[in-house]
């Protein structure tokens, strides 16, 4: 999951929080596709039950929580949303859905409150009718996340006594809690993965039945002391084992980068497979756990050139020299098997090198997936502090020319991630759309 990572990107490759590209009308026909231009999609998408929740901006600016049906992207039903106590560099939240036995869905979100001293109402709905389940008065919150087959919610997380709390979907009924704020990571039906936010950050395993913790691993021990995640991290799961980044931070005041970079550690026990301190993610990419593609830092900031390591093992598969890197001016853009890496230019003649050998290629026939936009408006929401935009999607360029590809094609895998066969996106105005090529579960760049 994407934390507040795309003010450090901006020098590297632009803005994540970025506005999305325009249609996809020309998708692929040679599978199921849908296509629901009645939404306006803000934040990531979630998808379970065969429903696809997500957070909508009306034309007033106020949020709604809309579902949708995998199968056929029909609009199922649609209630207010709000957030309470989110920070803007974490982008708009998404509901979580959650199956229940029987393979009921379980959609929960923010409504707005009432009335009372509650800023917002956490209420569960049945995935396909909307009907409402249960409710918890909720003071503040970064939002709720599906662990396993259950909910899990940091909650009062403006006050001293934060805590996450782990309901049941089915009744709303707490099972167990945490002090601390928490954030869900990686879970299965057993056991859930967790972040721990607070000074000396930790990556905690617990069964996510009881509580029972069963092992931690604190950052520190990956990457060394002097760790902020004020710049923001992201996980991504790959085999049997969790990929984490820790983007860099300067603090104001003093004036020093923070502690960051890739590391890795064992799902069944924590242990740290292998690390790769002061490297920063580029953008766009993939998940951390799926192609992570990296540029080094040195002790005086300077810039190295780009890297694709194996996220099984953290070994360099491929790179660009720093002295084949163009000045300025360029975006990065990369096809959809992301063997190579294009310096896009908008309107004008860019450069493209193959990842695993490193050595430039002719750019008249390559195209390349970048922004859209690469200088987006923070969205006007409505009763919310400024500074939130929408979750960025990518658009195809033509390297040699520097303009778009006409038509619009389906984005790439690394991308859009895949869930049970389905890839999905949202388009520059919000618009939803989605594939059923039947690729295999795995990440994309939101995790």
């Amino acid at each position: 999951m994407l934390r507040p990572l795309w003010k450090t990107s901006i020098a590297l490759a632009g803005t994540l929080a970025a506005t999305a590209c325009s249609g996809s009308d020309a998708a692929t026909s040679k599978f199921p596709t849908w296509h629901n231009t009645q939404v306006n999609a803000v934040s990531r998408m979630a998808v379970a039950g065969g429903v696809v929740a997500v957070t909508s901006m009306r034309p007033d600016g106020a949020l709604e929580t809309v579902a949708v049906n995998l199968r056929d992207g029909r609009r199922l039903w649609a209630y207010p949303a709000t957030m309470a106590g989110r920070l803007p560099g974490m982008g708009v939240s998404a509901p979580a859905i959650v199956e229940t036995p029987g393979r009921q869905g379980v959609v929960v979100a923010l409504d707005p409150a009432k009335k009372g001293r509650w800023s917002a109402t956490l209420v569960a709905r049945d995935a396909h009718s909307g009907a409402q389940k249960w409710t918890r008065p909720v003071h503040s919150t970064f939002g709720p996340q599906r662990c396993g087959p259950y909910v899990c919610l940091s909650e009062h997380t403006a006050l001293a006594k934060a805590r996450m709390v782990v309901l049941d979907p089915a009744t709303g009924k707490q099972l167990w809690k945490l002090p601390g704020i928490s954030e869900v990571e990686w879970s299965d039906q057993g056991r859930v993965v967790l972040l721990r936010l607070a000074a000396n950050p930790m990556v905690e395993s617990y069964e996510v039945r009881t509580g029972k913790l069963q092992w931690q691993q604190p950052i520190e021990q990956a990457l060394g002391p002097g760790i902020d995640l004020s710049g923001g991290w992201a996980f991504g799961a790959t085999g049997d084992d969790l990929v984490g980044y820790v983007a860099p931070y300067t603090n104001p005041r003093s004036k020093k980068v923070s502690t960051f970079g890739l590391f890795s550690v064992s799902i069944a026990d924590g242990t740290i497979n292998w690390m790769r301190p002061s490297v920063v993610r580029v953008y766009p990419s993939g998940s951390p756990g799926f192609a992570p593609i990296v540029r080094p830092v040195d002790g005086q900031g300077v810039y190295g050139g780009f890297a694709r390591l194996d996220p099984a093992s953290g070994r360099v598969v491929g790179q660009i020299s720093s002295t084949d890197v163009p000045g300025s001016g360029w975006w990065l853009a990369f096809p959809d098997r992301m063997d190579k890496l294009g310096f896009l230019k908008h309107d004008a003649k860019g450069t493209a090198f193959d990842v695993a050998g490193g050595r430039p290629v002719p750019v008249e026939e390559e195209r390349g997936w970048s922004f859209c936009v690469t200088d987006p408006k923070p969205l006007p929401l409505k009763g919310q502090p400024p500074g939130f935009y929408s979750t960025a999607a990518l658009c195809e360029y033509d390297l040699g020319t520097g303009k778009r590809v006409s038509p619009v094609a389906v984005p790439p895998p690394w991308f859009t991630g895949s869930q049970d066969g389905w890839r999905l996106w949202r388009d520059e105005k919000g618009a939803l759309h989605a594939v059923n090529d039947h690729a295999a579960t795995a990440p994309g760049m939101y995790g």
